[in-house]
């Protein structure tokens, strides 16, 4: 019985020693500054999540009120759930930690500031790596899966599912001959800021997530020597833009993160998304998917991105542990 209660003790005090050692993750605010120390843990990312890119974090900042922390070679992320807005939400840890020390850590100082430990856009097959260290409740972010597509596919337009893209891109070749396209490029940029500011109408920005975006794009065009981003601009035969696209590589994955196109100009959405999934192909070879992003629940979107027939679409989760 003695060495019960002598076994019994020595687990009293290990925990009342871990429950009074301060929490080793300390926030701070995202900022440009900040992006090659983050990008240096994405680039070993294995999800295709949008999420866990430069583009998915430093294009919502704000939107999602996101700080961030490196520990351990670790990166954690802090903002608010797509879900619940008013709840504070943390994303997928990522780098060499594992999940489960990740999870405990952010236990303790989830504790120690009296906050609800909630994870948000969860990759569904990160799914069960939670579950092993005790899930509470889980919710699918129904808008906020992000379609993925076979670059391959999108680069040729082959196929019979693909008939009217091809016969949208004929259309602009045809009405456009002499048509261009040019990278962007810092000494271009400024004319593609200036174009983009009149292309936009009230009714495109209906929705907050519609401004926020649009404000973003704006913030990544007067920033770009900043992004790993590669991207391409349309030019129609006078030599004006009417489309240009932004993206980045990770893996055999093409993130894209922006598409802009005059919606007067025929073919132009067509065109520049054919283009650039053949222009990455060229550059990096690697690549087998294209992720396009949500639909944030616009109809719209929603349509667009269906239309292109995509491989699959990833689906994420909110979960509280």
């Amino acid at each position: 019985m003695s060495s019960l209660i002598s076994t019994a003790a020595v687990a009293h005090r290990k925990t009342v020693k871990r429950s009074t050692t301060a929490s080793p993750l300390k926030f701070k605010k995202i900022t440009l500054a900040d992006l090659p120390e983050i990008n240096r843990i994405l680039q070993e990312s294995k999800s295709r999540t949008c999420d866990c890119t430069i583009g998915g974090i430093f294009m919502w900042i704000d939107y999602f009120d996101y700080s961030y922390c490196i520990y351990r070679d670790t990166l954690f992320i802090k903002g608010v759930s797509e879900l619940y807005p008013n709840k504070p939400a943390f994303s997928l840890p990522l780098g060499k930690m594992d999940i489960a020390h990740a999870i405990n850590l952010l236990k303790q100082y989830c504790y120690e500031n009296k906050l609800e430990l909630r994870f948000s856009a969860i990759p569904e097959d990160c799914l069960d790596e939670f579950r092993s260290v005790g899930v509470r409740d889980t919710e699918q972010l129904v808008d906020w899966g992000d379609y993925l597509y076979d670059i391959h596919t999108l680069a040729t337009l082959s196929g019979k599912k693909m008939s009217k893209k091809r016969n949208h891109v004929n259309k602009f070749e045809i009405e456009n001959p002499g048509y261009s396209l040019v990278a962007i490029t810092p000494e271009n940029v400024h004319r593609l800021r200036v174009e983009f500011d009149s292309w936009s109408s009230p009714e495109d920005l209906d929705r907050p997530t519609a401004v926020e975006e649009h404000r973003q794009v704006v913030n990544v065009l007067e920033n770009l020597n900043c992004y790993p981003f590669e991207g391409l601009i349309l030019l129609d035969k006078d030599h004006h833009p009417v489309a240009f696209t932004l993206g980045e590589v990770i893996g055999d994955t093409l993130f894209v993160h922006i598409e802009k196109m005059r919606h007067d100009v025929a073919g132009a959405g067509e065109m520049i998304n054919k283009s650039f999934a053949g222009y990455m192909l060229e550059r990096h070879p690697q690549l087998r998917y294209a992720n396009r992003e949500e639909d944030t629940g616009d109809p719209g979107l929603r349509k667009a991105k269906e239309s292109y027939h995509p491989e699959m679409i990833l689906t994420k989760y909110d979960i509280v542990v």
